[in-house]
């Protein structure tokens, strides 16, 4: 957890913040709500804010107002430390978006009870966070996001003129797992192939379970050479060792659709995902473990079909 502590006496930053470096907390301290606002609107926001509520240039209530716009998705816990004592200064704070108040002079106990109860919130919302955008099993992002992740990365890719590389991939066979031994069984598989889906990829790529045995992998910025070569390599990561479980050793692979967009984004995203789904089909009906590549052929032939 990183905390933001505003304070524009130097004396009075300077002890609390000692407080937080004995309680083993990281922050920053900084001396006004200008500079305050520029490290709550950076793309890496604290968790919490400590405020005090006069301060020169943007006073503490309007640094609360301006937290409470903030759209990063990530909640901001706040307390006010202040002089100001009265109800109607309390009332003030918390119509503001503070979400605790703390009277100067601090009381070191009292300030770290205050901490510790806000930091038991965010970790509370994180999970429920984490919950609602992954899936329960694998713990990789649930359609629904995999998607959206799809979605705002078709449109920055668009924006930049770079492509982006979809892998749609299925693992083979997988009935047989749940049939011979057992629905637990093919539990552990799924989340082991998970994890092998994930040891190779770049910080910014994502991956998702697209539904069932089904998994989606978001390569921005790769290109469908380079992104078929990156799924081949995924797939011996998959297939190169047995899944051992408690219920059996499997020996488990997985088949590979690949399509990439172009600079000037002529299909849809629903295009693209039916793209990378054809592929896909392509990978099963050839034999199964291999990757196969979205072609001008093949979009020759899909609109002969339809």
């Amino acid at each position: 957890m990183k905390i933001l502590l505003v304070e524009d006496s130097y004396i009075e930053r300077r002890k609390l913040g000692s407080y937080l470096t004995d309680w083993g907390l990281e922050h920053v301290g900084v001396g006004s709500g200008t500079e305050a606002i520029k490290l709550l609107e950076a793309s890496d926001p604290p968790d919490m804010a400590l405020l005090d509520w006069l301060l020169p240039g943007l006073d503490g209530i309007d640094v609360l107002r301006r937290i409470r716009k903030l759209s990063q998705g990530n909640y901001i816990y706040t307390v006010m430390l202040t002089a100001k004592n009265q109800k109607q200064d309390r009332l003030i704070a918390m119509e503001a978006g503070a979400d605790d108040y703390l009277s100067k002079p601090v009381d070191a106990a009292e300030l770290r009870s205050r901490i510790m109860v806000g930091k038991r919130i965010l970790e509370l919302q994180q999970s429920l966070r984490f919950a609602a955008t992954h899936d329960f099993l694998t713990n990789l992002l649930n359609r629904s996001e995999i998607l959206a992740a799809l979605d705002r990365e078709f449109a920055r890719g668009g924006r930049e003129g770079k492509p982006t590389t979809v892998i749609l991939g299925d693992i083979d066979h997988f009935k047989r797992v749940n049939d011979t031994l057992g629905h637990a069984a093919g539990d552990e598989v799924l989340k082991e192939v998970a994890r092998r889906l994930k040891v190779d990829l770049r910080p910014y790529d994502v991956v998702g379970r697209y539904g069932g045995e089904e998994f989606l992998i978001i390569l921005p910025g790769c290109s469908v050479t380079a992104g078929s070569r990156r799924a081949d390599s995924i797939r011996n990561l998959v297939g190169k060792d047995p899944i051992i479980t408690p219920y059996g050793t499997v020996s488990t692979t997985i088949s590979m659709g690949v399509t990439s967009t172009c600079c000037s984004r002529d299909r849809s995203v629903s295009e693209f995902l039916h793209e990378a789904d054809v592929s896909l089909y392509a990978a099963k009906n050839n034999g199964r473990n291999r990757v196969e590549v979205f072609t001008a052929a093949s979009r020759s032939a899909t609109a002969g079909q339809s």
